[in-house]
């Protein structure tokens, strides 16, 4: 599996479809939370929500052939679990498919939730 070390490089080797998918989910997680340090962890872009912030103080994002995931933290997950009619839900991660829209204001206020969550806002 190729190391990446800036997001530019992971977003440059997904697919066109995977890619636009992923700088959509970006914006909406930056304009949730435009203080975030955008970097790679765990070989996937991140968004730590403060200056080396742990993994429960990040956001994270992944491309995959047929779907985005998105890992916003599994109580952030719990507390919109009503609202994620859109996303396959996993125990920490969301996955949305390429071929339908991103329910872009339910991310956004799901990061704000995570950076209240945290005492952060």
């Amino acid at each position: 599996m190729k190391q990446y070390n800036q997001v530019a490089d992971y977003l440059a080797d997904q697919s066109e479809e995977c890619r636009d998918k992923l700088l959509e989910l970006r914006a909406c997680i930056l304009e949730a939370a435009p203080q975030a340090v955008e970097k790679i962890n765990y070989n996937i872009p991140v968004f730590a929500l403060e200056e080396g912030a742990k993994m429960d103080k990040q956001i994270m994002m992944a491309g995959y052939k047929k779907h985005v995931s998105l890992y916003p933290h599994p109580d952030t997950i719990e507390a919109f679990k009503d609202q994620l009619q859109e996303a396959i839900v996993k125990k920490g991660t969301l996955q949305f498919p390429l071929n339908k829209p991103l329910p872009k204001d339910l991310i956004i206020a799901m990061v704000k939730y995570r950076i209240q969550a945290l005492g952060m806002a």
